[in-house]
């Protein structure tokens, strides 16, 4: 169990504010950025392809199956074809 401390050591060792602040930020020195980041894409695919998708989805987070979500599963779908065409390494 932690030690107890009177509220003014509490006080004092608690970042201030704009210490938060820039963590949260900038992230904790030594920190790598993410080199991989999402961007929102939108298009229309057929109603069946899209029930199955949902489907599939929905079925692989009740089981806490990876990948599940509508994303992650395009995601793994689509990378194939971008790297047989030579779009990506």
């Amino acid at each position: 169990m932690s030690q107890r401390r009177s509220l003014t050591e509490g006080l004092e060792e608690t970042p201030t504010p704009a210490e938060s602040v820039r963590n949260f930020v900038y992230g904790k020195k030594g920190t790598p950025a993410p080199t991989v980041g999402r961007t929102p894409f939108s298009t229309r695919i057929r109603t069946d392809f899209f029930t199955a998708l949902k489907t599939a989805s929905l079925q692989r987070q009740l089981n806490k199956t990876e990948p599940n979500t509508m994303a992650d599963i395009l995601e793994e779908a689509i990378e194939p074809w971008l790297k047989s065409n030579g779009y990506i390494q």
